[in-house]
């Protein structure tokens, strides 16, 4: 061991003291062993670690999966190091085409950069707002100033065959599916990321891995200290198939109402809890309720509390127990006036004009799977016709209902 790796006892001693929370709940770090010679450096070295964690701004809000991660940087917070949030506002116009089997759909500067200023501000319900354990980025800063002859010699530090090894890319390709070239700049752009802001460690999903082991690859051919990457397991949304994602509208928003959280925590299959217990929350598994539902209002009340309050979380816990439980309607429900044709109209066009259903299409898987009622009563037929000289109570699943005047 050169005499510059030489560490005393009690940078050793802390060294491991912090890697023994860090370490905590992640899937894998890369390589091996990285992780605590970081920290004993940056001990000797009386610095603070750099952290990464970036999230492109593809919709206005941040949900539970990127709490996982975040939780993990207010942690490093907590031990004295420098997180930085980067916002991906510049490549945002590409899209992580990670898990993807086709190309999204582009964002406008406008979109990018509203959904962008409500980042700024949903982040500080995980993260210590302290400038100096905290700082936002947004990779606009470097990479709009980069030309085409940087762009080419950025690319040039990466092959073909390494791009290509993505499984989303190879799977694509096999089966005949476009990819567009902007695609395949993304992991590109996210590596040089790390290489603009001198990471020393960068943190995300295990879908994330081929993107941060890119900003590995381009910090060495920089001749830098090349990042530790650190993976986490990822979230299933309020499905319980696929990973919580913006895309796919199966999220719980860190800035949702506290009923809305709640009636969402409540929808996730029961498999899920102990899951969702470990990833989101401090609370010890080993002590949870035994009862499913039981553990699930703990863990809808937990989360509440978090992102509101405990007595938010109470009162969440006591509509949803009022709506569902015990199958009584509130006394205070959303009043909400249709306009129709002779006073009927449609119970699918219903749906979708009191916003319980996107289309009609969804309106009438809602309606087959016996989620919807008119006044208590379900109603299965979804050539139904509802015709009502008086307000009537709409319900269509487990969150949405409404007082409806048909005129």
């Amino acid at each position: 061991m050169s005499e510059q790796q030489k560490f005393s006892p009690e940078v050793v001693a802390e060294a491991e003291r912090q890697f023994a929370i860090l370490q905590k709940g992640t899937e894998k770090i890369e390589p091996e062993g990285g992780l605590l010679l970081k920290l004993k450096q940056a001990l000797r070295d009386e610095r603070p670690l750099k952290i990464k964690l970036g999230a492109d701004p593809t919709a206005p809000d941040l949900h539970l999966g990127h709490s996982v991660i975040l939780r993990k940087m207010r942690e490093f917070q907590e031990l004295g190091h420098k997180v930085q949030f980067l916002i991906g506002g510049y490549t945002a116009l590409i899209g992580d085409p990670s898990g993807r089997n086709k190309t999204r759909p582009p964002l406008t500067e406008e979109q990018i950069a509203e959904n962008a200023e409500t980042y700024m501000t949903q982040v500080y319900k995980v993260l210590k707002k302290d400038p100096e354990t905290l700082e936002i980025l947004n990779n606009t800063t470097w990479l709009s100033k980069l030309d085409f002859a940087d762009t080419i010699k950025l690319c040039a530090q990466v092959t073909v065959a390494r791009i290509i090894e993505r499984e989303d890319f190879s799977t694509r390709l096999s089966e005949g599916t476009p990819i567009s070239m902007h695609e395949l700049l993304y992991p590109i752009m996210q590596g040089y990321d790390s290489v603009a802001m001198e990471c020393d460690i960068e943190l995300g999903g295990t879908d994330q891995t081929f993107n941060c082991l890119m900003g590995r690859q381009l910090m060495q051919s920089k001749g830098m200290s090349p990042q530790i990457v650190m993976t986490f397991p990822l979230l299933e949304g309020t499905d319980g198939k696929d990973k919580m994602s913006k895309s796919k509208g199966n999220y719980i928003s860190l800035q949702d109402a506290p009923n809305d959280m709640f009636g969402k925590i409540m929808s996730i299959p029961d498999e899920l809890t102990e899951k969702y217990f470990r990833l989101l929350t401090a609370v010890d598994t080993s002590t949870l309720p035994s009862h499913p539902m039981d553990a699930k209002k703990l863990l809808g009340r937990t989360i509440v509390t978090m992102y509101h309050d405990e007595q938010a979380a109470q009162g969440a816990q006591a509509d949803f127990e009022t709506r569902f439980s015990k199958n009584a309607i509130p006394d205070e429900l959303p009043e909400k006036d249709v306009q129709t044709e002779d006073g009927q109209i449609g119970l699918v066009k219903l749906l979708v004009s009191l916003g319980f259903a996107e289309s009609n299409k969804a309106a009438k898987r809602l309606i087959e799977g016996g989620a919807v009622k008119i006044n208590q009563e379900k109603i299965g037929d979804t050539q139904a016709t509802i015709t009502a000289s008086e307000a009537i109570i709409v319900q269509a699943g487990k969150r949405n209902m409404a007082r409806v005047t048909l005129s």
